[in-house]
């Protein structure tokens, strides 16, 4: 088989497919015919790495992650543009054009908001690509742009050398999913998508930023060594030829027919996929343009009309108490019907109890509600002097509203959250992660499943998980009678997991991995765990205050005593695993690398702190020891100059012998 010609096929099917979808908006096949065509693209890839090329659809998915971004200085500085807020302020921008240029056409533009970027080609090949930093020197993320799908790899019949100048946006409906799962996972939500377009772009992993789906939009010629143009609107149709997704760029001569298609497009910027925050006003002319010159920020011949955040008064009708999968209280207000920014806003967010208080909000006041830069609409303020009588502060609850356990605000934050463990509102994401790897680590329980249970009624707890029926779950969508039964013996497994996997099972506030294992070598059974009062906790080494509290509060808790107590009659082990804490090795910090033939870096790790030893990432001056492996990297090297000990395998399993 020709495996240069097969590979050659397969990258120009999937970059006709991604033409389809991201520039003409007209898919031909599923998701799934694409993932399984890469796939078999980077599987022959693989067999064959000599036939590698940088503009593969392959390299979108991401690679290595980086130390840190390299910088880089713009060959041509990308400049930012005027704003002008009033239409005094653009008639005055028309006029100063006006009196250098005669009859200028002016080209429009949706101000997408997101991050500026410039990419670089060489011979119709992308090799750099950088963000915008000062305008004369950005960072090097080219490895993350190559992930963006809507970037070409590979122009056919680009000039020799160009540099394009382009906005990466995050899509509304990603940034939505993206919000829900970081939500889910209890992480802290992305505050609007231009901040969430930034992070992802400044990843140092680029699979993370493969993960974001982001997009982008070109919107000028920085350099080219090639064709020349007259117009701007005459150089992006060029590039769109090309295969780049242009921005939409109608061209005008009237100032009038500006004005309307300013106006126009901030009535309508909800059709689009991205966030819009202006319109940007650009002579056409490239001539012109280089007639007008620039100042030290800006263009003279562009604009950027900012359209200021859409505001409406509304009443508050109610303020009701959503419970997330995290347990986080999230107070909403629901207001009487108004139109914002091209929807019909019902409700907006209250954000927190803080956010309430601050600015003493109460059911029945008049309040400024707005949707510029979020996707959910907020209460900006009330209005003075409309209050009615009867108002009163609004208090938020002690209970939580679903299940009436004790709510508990953070001790880092401003969140208050429900302490139920066995709450229904976080009954999916409970139970995903008791039965997470690291955690019960039961094998074929992810969230798709533990969703059908939730559904079908099967479970209430994850106690339940240990009583139900095979023959129940084997009639579940996409199971069987064989999927039912590696469940059956997954759950049957997890029950010897041992009591510090059950401890991070819990979900417990402030009671990670770590303290976990911590937790289970020094009191090595949950009873006495449970026995064990704040200042016995606080004791132990890594455990604070705070974290005693989180546990004292969680094992007094009912639904805690009800979830212990269903798990101690389904026969799951409450012991520990992990031998008592010794101190031989106390006060002495070990870094592992390289491969180690008879342990596992986790199992050395193991070893190590049950007699009491530190086991540190880096190395430095205060590191007792370095066990080098097969492949020791730089770790090695550093220790050497440092003149610390090296510990070969056969010492390390020597000196752990001696002292158990």
């Amino acid at each position: 088989m020709d495996f240069q010609a097969q590979i050659q096929q397969y990258r120009q099917t999937l970059e006709e497919w991604n033409h389809r979808y991201y520039d003409l908006d007209a898919p031909v096949v599923s998701d799934y015919e694409y993932d399984m065509l890469l796939r078999k693209l980077e599987q022959l890839e693989q067999e064959h790495p000599e036939l590698i090329t940088p503009d593969s659809p392959t390299q979108r998915v991401g690679g290595q992650a980086l130390d840190a971004f390299r910088q880089v200085r713009h060959e041509v500085p990308l400049q930012s543009l005027q704003d002008v807020f009033e239409p005094s302020e653009l008639a005055a921008f028309f006029q100063r054009v006006g009196q250098q240029v005669q009859s200028p056409a002016w080209v429009l533009e949706p101000k997408v908001d997101g991050l500026s970027v410039a990419l670089e080609y060489e011979d119709g090949v992308f090799v750099r690509g950088a963000t915008r930093g000062d305008g004369q020197v950005g960072e090097d993320v080219t490895e993350n742009l190559r992930t963006v799908r809507s970037i070409p790899l590979r122009l056919e019949g680009a000039p020799r050398r160009l540099i394009v100048r382009g906005e990466c946006y995050m899509a509304r409906t990603v940034f939505q999913h993206l919000n829900a799962r970081r939500e889910e996972e209890g992480k802290p939500l992305m505050a609007n998508p231009r901040n969430a377009a930034a992070g992802s772009l400044r990843q140092l992993d680029p699979r993370i930023a493969a993960r974001r789906r982001l997009d982008c939009v070109i919107f000028n010629i920085q350099l080219i060594d090639g064709p020349s143009f007259e117009t701007d609107s005459a150089a992006l149709d060029y590039l769109a030829s090309l295969g780049f997704p242009v921005i939409e760029h109608p061209v005008f001569r009237r100032e009038e027919e500006v004005s309307a298609w300013i106006a126009r497009l901030g009535e309508e910027r909800e059709r689009y996929p991205f966030e819009i925050d202006g319109a940007v006003v650009k002579l056409d002319s490239l001539a012109g343009r280089a007639l007008l010159g620039e100042t030290a920020k800006f263009p003279r011949w562009a604009a950027a009309w900012k359209y200021p955040p859409e505001q409406k008064e509304t009443v508050v009708q109610d303020i009701v108490i959503q419970v997330g999968r995290t347990g986080v209280l999230t107070p909403k207000a629901v207001v009487a019907p108004v139109r914002l920014a091209g929807t019909t806003v019902t409700n907006a967010t209250l954000h927190n109890q803080d956010f309430i208080a601050e600015r003493d909000i109460r059911i029945g006041d008049t309040v400024i509600v707005q949707k510029a830069g979020e996707i959910i609409p907020q209460v900006v303020s009330v209005v003075a002097g409309k209050r009615p009588d009867g108002a009163v502060p609004y208090q938020f609850p002690q209970a939580c509203p679903v299940c009436g356990a004790p709510v508990r605000r953070d001790e880092d934050g401003a969140a208050i959250r429900c302490t139920g463990a066995e709450c229904p509102a976080q009954l999916a994401r409970t139970i995903t992660h008791f039965a997470s790897r690291s955690a019960m680590d039961i094998e074929g329980l992810g969230p798709a499943v533990v969703q059908s249970l939730l559904e079908e009624g099967l479970i209430r707890s994850a106690a339940d998980l240990y009583t139900l029926d095979p023959q129940r779950v084997a009639q579940l969508d996409g199971m069987g009678e064989r999927s039912a039964a590696k469940l059956q013996a997954a759950l049957e497994a997890s029950k010897s997991r041992g009591l510090a996997r059950l401890l991070t099972a819990f979900g417990i506030r402030q009671v990670g991995e770590k303290a976990a294992q911590t937790l289970s070598r020094t009191f090595q059974t949950l009873d006495a765990l449970m026995q064990a009062g704040e200042e016995e906790l606080t004791a132990v080494e890594d455990v604070g205050a705070i974290t005693a509290r989180s546990l004292t509060e969680w094992f007094a808790a009912p639904q805690s005593q009800h979830l212990i107590a269903a798990l101690r009659a389904a026969g799951v082990s409450f012991a520990s695993r992990e031998a008592p804490r010794g101190d031989a090795l106390a006060g002495k910090t070990f870094v592992l690398t390289g491969t180690l033939e008879r342990y596992s870096r986790a199992e050395a790790k193991r070893l190590l702190e049950a007699q009491g030893a530190k086991v540190a990432g880096s190395v430095s001056k205060k590191t007792s020891y370095v066990v080098a492996g097969e492949a020791a990297g730089s770790k090695l090297t550093r220790a050497q100059a440092l003149g610390i000990p090296i510990l070969s395998e056969e010492e390390l399993t020597a000196l752990l012998e001696q002292e158990t």
